[in-house]
């Protein structure tokens, strides 16, 4: 099972680029905790935490579909070393910004938006060039669920590591942290030894390779449908992280490090289901899968919405959080391994269009919902959201066995003799 679940550590680049970035993301979730923690003790409104998610994530939901288009046409490796560098200079200035003890909220909404700028152009060619990193293909599925299970892992430490951090050492450390976290990926990137590149002549301008992108995946119906169901579960379901805070301080009457804690678990169970991923063999039905964890995740947040009791409310959100990394770990895994070479980029940028290009508007929602009526029927809400789209998901797979089965009787019908 070891060599099943970790088989693409055997490529040197993926082993370089797994410890990079496993380092800064632990950095990376240390910093959004610390943000979310930041606004709404300045504010105490959910609305304002959805309005910082907004900042963060909608500029890459309106620049993504070019950061892919980027991607296509230059060197990945170069752009992704040029977006870490971006992102250390944002964590800097943040940190700065904190250490002053004179800002506004206005400030880190702005930085925030620097910061959703830098990840349109970073998330088409970090995740376009994992595939180039494996060097057995076999490998990419195996290497995509690791990839999920460092994120995972660093969203149980960091927000554990950053609520700490807050209570003991002053939020300005968060920041300087994870700014700091960045030598690690940039260095790791610098060590790889990647294949060189052959250069391709681009006889076509960056609007009509969009174009190009955009009709590959309308007469794609696989991919269209998992781009769509990705974008339903960011609009309505994955906002739910934004009314974190309000549960640790208004709910479990805690302090910073409570809302570490249940991040913590919301990490923990979107770890432990990536590990699950992982240790998947080649073949296996992912789509029968994230139909299954998308019924998890809605269940999760269902059972935590009310809870009262701390113990409980942790268990449930652990449940929740093994549901979600499915929604995002398996439809990038399916579009990996079916999307043509020449429109990775293209593709996972409107892959991540609907990524993050929904969660700031659902953020907007669940907020201004959240004042209308109440933080817990809201995320009781999105829990149900979450069990509608699964039936979509059961539809689908339900037409696809159909036409699977009616092509099995087409194919074993004798052919009439010639007259």
């Amino acid at each position: 099972m070891t060599i099943t679940t970790f088989r693409a550590f055997r490529s040197r680049n993926y082993r370089l680029f797994f410890a990079g970035q496993s380092i800064s993301l632990i950095g990376t979730w240390m910093q959004k905790t610390a943000v979310s923690w930041v606004v709404y003790t300045l504010t105490h409104s959910t609305f304002m935490l959805g309005l910082t998610l907004f900042a963060s994530q909608f500029p890459s939901f309106v620049l993504s579909v070019w950061g892919g288009v980027v991607s296509d046409r230059y060197n990945r490796f170069r752009v992704l070393l040029g977006t870490q560098v971006a992102s250390m200079i944002q964590a800097i200035l943040l940190t700065i910004l904190i250490f002053t003890k004179n800002y506004q909220v206005w400030e880190i909404l702005a930085l925030s938006v620097m910061l959703g700028v830098i990840n349109a152009f970073d998330v088409p060619a970090r995740q376009s060039l994992v595939y180039e990193m494996v060097e057995d293909k076999a490998d990419l599925p195996n290497a995509l669920a690791l990839n999920s299970s460092m994120v995972n892992l660093s969203r149980l430490i960091g927000p554990g590591i950053a609520g700490i951090a807050l209570e003991k050492l002053g939020d300005d450390i968060c920041f300087a942290i994870n700014a700091a976290s960045f030598i690690a990926v940039i260095g790791s990137l610098v060590m790889m030894k990647l294949p060189k590149e052959k250069a391709v002549p681009h006889t076509k301008n960056a609007f009509v390779e969009l174009k190009e992108g955009f009709e590959y995946i309308r007469q794609t119906p696989s991919l269209r449908f998992i781009i769509m169901m990705l974008g339903l579960i960011s609009l309505f379901v994955l906002p739910f992280s934004t009314l974190i805070p309000f549960y640790a301080q208004d709910v479990f009457k805690g302090t910073a490090s409570t809302f570490g804690v249940i991040d913590s678990a919301i990490g923990l169970g979107a770890f432990s289901g990536a590990i699950f991923l992982a240790s998947q063999k080649t073949g296996a039905d992912l789509r029968k899968i994230l139909f299954i964890n998308t019924i998890v995740f809605g269940t999760g947040l269902i059972l935590f919405s009310h809870e009262h009791n701390y113990a409980l409310a942790l268990v449930f959100v652990t449940i929740a959080g093994f549901g979600m990394m499915s929604q995002i770990t398996v439809s990038n895994t399916l579009i990996q391994t079916t999307v043509a070479p020449d429109m990775r980029g293209r593709v996972i940028s409107f892959y991540a269009t609907a990524f993050f290009g929904m969660q700031p508007l659902g953020g907007l929602i669940i907020g201004s919902v959240s004042k209308w009526i109440g933080t817990t029927n809201t995320m009781l809400l999105e829990g149900v959201a979450a069990l509608c789209i699964a039936g979509l998901h059961w539809q689908y797979l339900r037409k696809e066995k159909l036409k699977a089965r009616h092509q099995t009787l087409m194919e074993q019908q004798p052919i009439a003799p010639a007259a």
